[in-house]
């Protein structure tokens, strides 16, 4: 249980945390000595490693430099040289970034620099947002409001604006029952459809992560997904938003996952592995022509926040960028994703409660089934996902959970070791959480 001794409002309240003390390179390291290899960079956020010495420089320096100054009345050389860093990687046409510090004010604030654009496009009755089912947007309201997970929403659920929702491109697990191709992409389909019936002209933009993330386990979306969206947006006049904020910046194997699908978004998110986890760091980015509509109309975002366009935040995300260019990180994600993808098939693969391995660079989920031939997922008062991560954490492997991706049943383990982790380490995790589902599901 959480220690009475302790004031912290902790976030784990069901059992005692331990104390981490120091953390390098792919290693954590807690006050009595045990040593965790974390095969996640905790909630995938640890990108270039832990205790990086350039990233601690860095923020060092700003802090004693110029440490803050309000967004309205300054910039700052961190911020300018983060935003054009940025718009050298990014999709095609992004060229402005609005920083934030935490992955829910990104999307909030790509929500809200939607509408703010179809007011200024003489639009004003386009309000709604579609999202997916199955979807991570973030907790705080607006955020939770698009988010599709399940036991996040419920609890909140009377406080939550109006929102829209269609099935996720979750081909283990179609909604309509289909199989792919055949299925004529059916879930992009459904996009149109509920467009139609909202009333087109009322419909802002749709919002989706580009590779869904925790919530059913690193789901890559079939070819001709996105593109079939695209074209429903455009046709539509809905802004697209993709949520990158977890398989951007390199965590596919690409700088920006939607290069996988040569899809190009209106405003996209980014954060996590923005700053590497070392300081709260968030972005959005819009088409320049967008931007020119907002300077041209009301010529200020009706938005902001004490801490955004952080300079000391942008001086870590301006370190990372760093080490991820001079140590060729992306292109390594690209090639050792592959080899850790064949890992976990080649260790888990005929494991007869394995359903599914599926991702994409250093972002790879595992899900667990009562049942291979009926995918029948495990009753979620099993707490599989819980006593997998339990006993991978007895044995100092880190991974992270991701629970409900099957109604409210249905559970997976998500890989996603920061970018520097050596095959020897790789090892280590597939063989450990193959040992750990032997032990709680049989072999």
């Amino acid at each position: 249980m959480s220690s009475n001794s302790s004031a912290v409002f902790h976030r784990q309240l069901t059992r005692e945390l331990a104390r981490a003390v120091e953390a390098s390179g792919v290693w954590i390291t807690d006050a009595d000595g045990h040593r965790f290899l974390d095969g996640s960079g905790g909630p995938l956020v640890v990108n270039v490693g832990h205790g990086r010495e350039e990233i601690a420089r860095a923020v060092a320096r700003q802090i004693t430099t110029c440490g803050y100054v309000h967004p309205t009345m300054f910039t700052g050389e961190t911020v300018e040289r983060l935003a054009s860093r940025l718009a050298d990687i990014a999709p095609p046409g992004i060229r402005r970034f609005y920083f934030m510090a935490t992955g829910s004010e990104a999307v909030e604030t790509a929500i809200k620099l939607a509408r703010q654009i179809h007011l200024e496009r003489g639009e004003p009755q386009r309000y709604r947002l579609i999202s997916r089912w199955k979807s991570f947007h973030g907790l705080s309201l607006g955020a939770l409001a698009a988010t599709g997970r399940t036991g996040f929403r419920t609890p909140y659920a009377p406080m939550l604006p109006e929102s829209h929702h269609i099935p996720a491109p979750y081909c283990y697990r179609c909604s309509y029952g289909l199989a792919y191709p055949s299925c004529g992409l059916r879930c992009a389909e459904a996009l149109d459809e509920l467009i139609l019936d909202l009333g087109p002209a009322t419909v802002s933009a749709f919002l989706a992560e580009t590779v869904s993330g925790a919530t059913i386990a690193a789901v890559i979306p079939p070819e001709g997904y996105f593109a079939r969206v695209r074209e429903i947006c455009d046709r539509h006049g809905v802004l697209l938003i993709l949520d990158e904020v977890l398989c951007g910046l390199g965590r596919t194997g690409r700088w920006f996952a939607s290069e996988h699908f040569g899809v190009v978004p209106d405003l996209v998110t980014m954060g996590k592995g923005l700053a590497g986890g070392s300081i709260g760091l968030s972005a959005v980015g819009v088409q320049n022509r967008w931007f020119d509509a907002v300077r041209a109309g009301s010529g200020a975002f009706v938005h902001g926040g004490t801490f955004s366009h952080h300079q000391v935040a942008c001086a870590a995300g301006n370190a990372v960028l760093d080490i991820l260019e001079r140590e060729a990180l992306v292109p390594r994600v690209a090639s050792l994703g592959a080899q850790l993808g064949e890992m976990l098939h080649q260790r888990l693969g005929s494991h007869p409660h394995v359903g599914d391995i599926r991702g994409i660079g250093f972002l790879w989920g595992v899900e667990f089934v009562a049942d291979r031939r009926s995918r029948k997922p495990i009753p979620r008062k099993e707490r599989i996902a819980e006593r997998i991560w339990n006993h991978l954490y007895a044995g100092g492997v880190l991974l992270y959970k991701s629970m409900g991706l099957a109604g409210i049943d249905g559970d997976a383990m998500v890989v996603g070791p920061p970018f520097i982790i050596e095959e020897e380490n790789m090892h280590r995790i597939v063989e450990a959480l193959g040992a750990a589902v032997d032990a709680e599901l049989g072999g």
